[in-house]
C-alpha cells in the first residue's frame, strides 16, 4: 500500500509541474510575449480555461502529503517555511492578478495587475527551484536554491512559450509547436521533481503514515481520482486549438 501512494504522490506532483507549468510560464512571459494589451489579453485568455484545473494537482498534492505522510508533512514546512510562504505569496499575487485585470477599465489598472501576474509566476517559479534544492540538500536552504529557481524558471518559460504556439499557432510567438511538441516541453517542466522524487523515495517511504490510515485514505480518496482526471482531458478536449473562442472564460 505504501508503494501504492507513493506512486499516487509522484503522479499528482509531475502532473502539477507538467500542467500549471506552462501557465506559470506564460506568466513570466506575458511582457515579451504580449507588448501591447491585446497581445496580453491574448496570452491570459489562452491560459485561463486550464489554471482552476492545474492548481487542482497541487491542492491534491498538498492533500497527499498531509494525509500519507503526516511527519513527512511537518519537517517540510517547518524546514522550508520561507519557501513556503514565499509560494503561498507569489500564488496568490499571481491569482489575483489574473482575476482583478478585467475587473476596471484603464491603462494603469491592466498594467499593474499584468505586472502582478508576471511578478507572482517569476516568485513560483524561483520558489519551486529553491524548495527543490533545498530538499535535495537535506532541508537546508541555501545560496545554490537561486539556480535552482533560474533552472525552473528557464524550463516553464520553455514550457510556456510552447503551449502558445500550440495553442494560439503562428500567434502571440510567431511559431507552431504540435502537441507532441507540447509534451517535451511538459517532460521538460516535471523533469526537476522527477529526479527529487527519485532520490527522495526512501525518505518518503520511511515517512508513510500506518497501514490502517492508509486504507481509510484509499477509501476516501482514490475513487475521486478517476473524475479528477476525467475533468482534465475534458477541459484540454474543450479548449484546444481551433476550439469556439466564445468558450474562453471572460472573467479573464
Amino acid at each position: 500500500m505504501d508503494i501504492l501512494w507513493f506512486g499516487v504522490f509522484a503522479v499528482l506532483l509531475l502532473g502539477y509541474f507538467a500542467l500549471e507549468g506552462f501557465d506559470i510560464g506564460l506568466g513570466m512571459l506575458l511582457p515579451v510575449l504580449g507588448r501591447s494589451q491585446e497581445g496580453r489579453d491574448r496570452v491570459v485568455a489562452a491560459m485561463a480555461p486550464y489554471i482552476l484545473a492545474n492548481e487542482v494537482w497541487l491542492v491534491a498534492v498538498a492533500g497527499v502529503l498531509f494525509g500519507v505522510y503526516p511527519r513527512a508533512e511537518g519537517e517540510v514546512l517547518f524546514g522550508l517555511y520561507p519557501l513556503v510562504v514565499s509560494l503561498l505569496v507569489s500564488w496568490i499575487v499571481r491569482d489575483a492578478g489574473l482575476w482583478f485585470r478585467r475587473r476596471a477599465d484603464g491603462r494603469a489598472w491592466r498594467a499593474g495587475w499584468d505586472g502582478a501576474i508576471c511578478l507572482g509566476s517569476y516568485g513560483l517559479a524561483f520558489s519551486w527551484g529553491a524548495a527543490l534544492v533545498a530538499l535535495a540538500n537535506g532541508m537546508s536552504i541555501t545560496p545554490l536554491g537561486l539556480a535552482g529557481g533560474a533552472a525552473i524558471a528557464a524550463a516553464f518559460a520553455f514550457h510556456g512559450w510552447t503551449f502558445a504556439s500550440w495553442r494560439l499557432p503562428g500567434g502571440v510567438t510567431g511559431a507552431r509547436r504540435s502537441g507532441r511538441a507540447l509534451l517535451v516541453s511538459a517532460c521538460v517542466a516535471a523533469a526537476p521533481a522527477a529526479a527529487l522524487l527519485a532520490g527522495a523515495a526512501p525518505w518518503l517511504l520511511g515517512h508513510t503514515a500506518p497501514a490502517d490510515t492508509l486504507n481509510v485514505l484509499s477509501l476516501m480518496i482514490l475513487p475521486f481520482t478517476p473524475i479528477m482526471l476525467g475533468g482534465q482531458v475534458w477541459v484540454w478536449r474543450t479548449f484546444g486549438p481551433g476550439r469556439a473562442p466564445e468558450r474562453t472564460p471572460s472573467f479573464f
